[in-house]
């Protein structure tokens, strides 16, 4: 027998409002969405948080899923965006905190934000990436997507993943002192 395509699947889940069908959808692809979103927020809690959210909204907005482009790129897109979205809260949350350490009176209290530090090598080169040539690399190295597929997912052109991809290599190449041993 064979197996149903994420778009057979898509397509029964919408007619039927089955949510057992979408979760056939959830537990085929939810390792490679919360994989993805714990390289590019070196925090497997928050990564896990943001992989149900995911998920959610795209039950949520399953429907509107065309059918255009693979059901993988149109998740990760939606998982990208959960991701900006904390990311932006994050810097708003930060800002506010830097307002409030700024004020004399705040500065005697004491507090402290623990930060995850990776043991391999992996996560301090991604750690020298912008956020946008990170993202581009681990979704076109990592999870072997194409440039279009890139592209489609953080809605930035082709050339642009392109000259991302090139600069975060040129990055790691020099500040690591490697020759070509990130792949061209």
């Amino acid at each position: 027998m064979t197996e149903a395509s994420d778009e057979d699947l898509v397509a029964k889940a919408v007619a039927s409002g089955d949510q057992n069908v979408y979760g056939i959808l959830v537990q085929r692809h939810q390792s490679r969405v919360r994989n993805w979103l714990r390289q590019l927020t070196s925090n497997a809690a928050l990564a896990d948080d943001l992989a149900q959210d995911t998920f959610i909204r795209a039950w949520d907005k399953l429907y509107s899923f065309s059918g255009q482009g693979k059901f993988l790129s149109w998740l990760m897109k939606i998982a990208y965006n959960e991701f900006l979205q904390t990311l932006r809260s994050q810097k708003r949350d930060k800002r506010l905190a830097d307002a409030y350490t700024a004020d004399p009176v705040a500065m005697d209290i004491q507090q402290s934000s623990p930060m995850e530090h990776g043991a391999t090598d992996l996560p301090k080169m991604l750690a020298i990436l912008s956020d946008e040539e990170r993202i581009a690399m681990v979704l076109n190295y990592a999870h072997g997507m194409s440039h279009r597929e890139v592209s489609d997912i953080t809605g930035l052109p082709i050339g642009t993943v392109k000259s991302h991809i090139q600069r975060g290599k040129q990055k790691i190449r020099e500040r690591f002192d490697l020759e070509d041993s990130v792949d061209d």
